[in-house]
């Protein structure tokens, strides 16, 4: 699936909507950038959507650099890093980033998205979370099931587009049930 076929597919989701994208491990690189240029490229735009990034696996100024290599605007993109710090790697604080001490502090990942959701509370918001396989690493299943359960369902609520990034080979028959008991679709990219 290229990143026209994922922003048409997400096209003709409605708003509030929550997807599970899974990326094929196979040829990893091109599959999430296509992806992501789908999302960020020619998705969010349409919809004029401000985006909030949680990234649990690679540090935001990394992700920042992508999109912009890729040139994808990342001016209305909000990040809540939650790897940075047991990286050792926050000695340059960027903008429009709230920094998490690990990504097993789940309340905390819940409360910095709650106060950017009433930052932005008179914006189009999506929530991307990368991923939920590292969220996984760093917190048992039911820890993990319940956070996803109050994420998606209060994003839902306020009527923002939730994805969820996962790798679709490295999910676990657990983690699948989580991801189909959350979200309303799922698209694999690979």
């Amino acid at each position: 699936m290229n990143s026209t076929e994922v922003a048409e597919r997400l096209k003709s989701m409605p708003d509030g909507s929550s997807i599970a994208l899974k990326i094929g491990e196979t040829n990893f690189a091109d599959n999430y950038v296509a992806a992501l240029n789908g999302v960020l490229k020619e998705f969010m735009p349409e919809r004029r959507y401000t985006c909030i990034y949680v990234t649990t696996t690679t540090p935001s100024h990394l992700c920042k650099n992508l999109f912009e290599m890729f040139e994808m605007d990342v001016s209305n993109i909000y990040f809540v890093d939650a790897i940075s710090h047991i990286m050792m790697n926050v000695s340059t604080q960027m903008e429009r980033t709230t920094y998490i001490e690990s990504p097993t502090m789940l309340e905390n990942i819940l409360l910095k998205i709650e106060f950017l959701l009433k930052k932005l509370a008179n914006e189009n918001k999506l929530l991307i979370l990368d991923s939920i396989n590292t969220l996984a690493i760093h917190n048992g299943n039911r820890i993990l099931a319940e956070f996803l359960h109050i994420l998606v369902n209060n994003l839902k609520s306020k009527g923002v587009f939730t994805i969820i990034l996962g790798v679709e080979e490295r999910n676990s028959d657990e983690i699948s049930n989580m991801l189909s008991l959350v979200c309303d679709d799922t698209i694999v990219v690979k």
